[in-house]
């Protein structure tokens, strides 16, 4: 197993839509076997604007695809969805 940082950056208006959505996209979270931690990025204005997650997965594929079946994913909340290996340098989790 491995970890993988998802970096998901939210579409310009994606807001009301994310609101929307928050409590599916948190159900589908909950429920995510390798899930280590997840929250959203805000923006000046303590809005939200994005999503970190860090999960445990067998491979990028797996991580790719826990990002593919976000409701956020399938709402259309994201501008772009990046995936990538990902280590722990300082602290644990």
């Amino acid at each position: 197993m491995a970890l993988f940082a998802i970096l998901c950056k939210d579409k310009p208006g994606a807001l009301d839509t994310r609101l929307a959505t928050r409590p599916t996209h948190l159900d589908y979270l909950n429920q995510s076997a390798g899930l280590k931690l997840a929250g959203a990025l805000l923006g000046d204005d303590g809005n939200p604007i994005g999503s970190l997650l860090i999960v445990e997965a067998e491979d990028l594929a797996a991580a790719q695809a826990q990002a593919d079946n976000d409701p956020f994913t399938a709402a259309g909340v994201f501008e772009s969805v990046e995936v990538r290996p990902w280590r722990v340098a300082v602290g644990s989790l």
